[in-house]
Parts: C-alpha cells; structure tokens; sequence
C-alpha cells in the first residue's frame, strides 16, 4: 500500500519525509543522557563481572571437579564433592556452630542495636556521649576487635578473669579462648559487640522518621516506654529493621575473620565454621574443588535463610 504523498505546484505529489526509527528517532538530549549514563556505568559493571560474577561462576564449575589448586588439569567428579559433605564430620561440626552462630549472633545484635538507638533517641542524658560509644564497634574492623578481646580474654593479665578472681570466682576463671566448652561463644560475644555497631547506627538513622505525634498520644493514654516501643515505635520502622537483620543473617553463614583471628577455628574444630573450614581445606589442604563446593554450600544457605525470613517477614507485616 503506498503512502499519501503532498501536492505540489506542479501538480506532481512529494513523498511525505520518513519517521527515524530506533535510537535515531531519541532526542538528542536524551540520547546524550544516555551516553553519559553509560560512561559512568560500563567501568564499573565490567570490573563487577571481572572480580564478581566471573569467580562465582568459576567457583561452581571448580566444585564439581578434584582440582588442587595448582595442576593444570581438573577433572570432572560431578557431584561427589557435594556428597562427601554429609559424610565429613568436620564440615557437619562446622555446620553446627554456624547455626549456633547464626541464631545468637543476629538476634543478639539487633536486639542490643535497637535498645541503644531508643535509649539515646529518648532523650537519656548524656546522650552524645553514649552515641559515640555505641557507635563505636562500627568504626573498629572486625580484626582490631578481635586481637582486643583476646587481651581481654587472656588468662593471666585479661580483664574478665580478673574481675572474675577480684569477685572470689576464681574457681570459674578458664583460658576463654583455649576451652572448647567457652571457645566458641567467647568469639561470639566479641562478635556480638562489633556487630551491635551496624544495627545501632541503622536503627538509630530509622527512628529519626518516626511519626511522634502517635508517641505522644501513646503517653497520654499511659502507656509505659516499654509499651510505646514496642506497639508504636517498632511498627514504624519494621522495613530498617528487616534490612538490618537480613543482612546480620547473611554475615552470620559467611562470617569469617574474627573467628581467624581469635581462635583459628580451634581449640580442636570447637570453634570452627563454615568459612574458616572452606579456608583450611582449600588453601592448606590443596583441595580446591572440595573448597568450593563448601563455598556453595554457604552462599546457598545465606540466600536461602535470608529469603525466607524476609517472606515470612513480609507476609507478618
């Protein structure tokens, strides 16, 4: 079917001018846009999929081979590495204190977070001070904490076995670190700390929205601090909450380097988890293609726990 031409002086007919099509037809304002956009974002998504997706995408296919980390050759084993997990006792060890890990070391953090964010943000005096202070574990690195609580914890000149001997509990006071009953959760209190940092900087940056005048409601019908916390205040900032306890479940599964630095994982395997057994396997014992196949095994479990429990979580709201 032709198109409709215009008439001209002559009594001929002009074809009508063609509409640009695809990229032509943007404005040139927009297509500028757009090319400024993709100056500032290629370099940074091509250094993304160099240092991010190419080694997640190789770690999977190194943890179906027996590679040892420097032979050329990887042979294919399939799914053995997967299946030699539910037979190691180690890993199984290692998966236990995880959980352990996991289930104290989010809910600790993110309660003790939020109580110091509605402590300084009810107007308790002092109340830059304690701000710095709680703040404070967020600015330290994980591995500065760790080699303080190990002085804390040393059992001839730390502090908890002499406050321990000074209470005449001396018969309680213990190598902290060198137990295998204690080892563990030691770590995991100095854990505790630093993470408590993050949760109480995020919460504390939350409450600064809340609606007051329901607060102040809420005091004049009588309600106590602890009832307009937790009916008026939680609720409103329930979202922050989520992210802060999503992402304190995730380092939970992955955490790594506080338990390196304080124990290396021992007495023994008593504090031994996932990421510090990965580590070992895979650079002490040469035995990358099993390493990797542990390092599946966490990024699985921190995806699939924190899915859940934002779903759940959601679905509560």
């Amino acid at each position: 079917m032709k198109e409709a031409g215009t008439q001209t002086e002559g009594g001929g007919q002009a074809l009508a001018p063609r509409r640009k099509r695809g990229f032509a037809s943007v404005p040139a304002l927009r297509r500028q846009q757009a090319y400024y956009g993709a100056l500032f974002v290629v370099p940074g998504l091509i250094v993304y999929l160099i240092f991010m997706v190419y080694p997640f995408l190789d770690t999977i296919y190194l943890s179906f081979t027996n590679w040892n980390g420097v032979a050329t050759s990887k042979d294919w084993v399939g799914l053995s590495n997967y299946a030699r997990m539910f037979a190691d006792g180690a890993a199984l060890k290692a998966f236990a204190n995880n959980v352990v890990w996991v289930i104290l070391g989010t809910i600790s953090p993110v309660v003790i977070g939020l109580f110091e964010a509605l402590l300084v943000w009810s107007g308790a005096r002092a109340s830059l001070f304690f701000r710095v202070l709680f703040f404070l574990p967020f600015v330290l690195p994980l591995v500065v904490i760790g080699i303080v609580w190990q002085w804390i914890y040393n059992p001839l000149f730390g502090v908890v076995n002499k406050v321990l001997d000074g209470a005449g509990l001396e018969g309680v006071s213990r190598g902290w670190l060198a137990d295998p009953h204690t080892a563990l959760y030691a770590v995991l209190i100095a854990a505790i700390w630093g993470a408590s940092g993050f949760c109480f900087l995020i919460l504390h940056a939350s409450l600064q929205n809340v609606d007051m005048s329901t607060v102040e409601a809420s005091m004049i019908d009588g309600a106590n601090w602890f009832q307009r916390a937790w009916s008026i205040v939680v609720p409103q900032i329930a979202p922050q909450l989520t992210m802060v306890t999503a992402v304190t479940l995730i380092g939970g599964f992955s955490v790594f380097d506080i338990i390196y630095v304080m124990t290396g994982g021992g007495p023994g395997n008593a504090s031994e988890v996932l990421a510090t057994y990965t580590y070992k396997t895979a650079f002490e014992q040469n035995e990358a293609g099993y390493g990797s196949a542990l390092a599946m095994l966490i990024t699985v479990l921190s995806l699939i726990s924190a899915f859940v429990f934002v779903r759940v979580r959601e679905r509560q709201r």
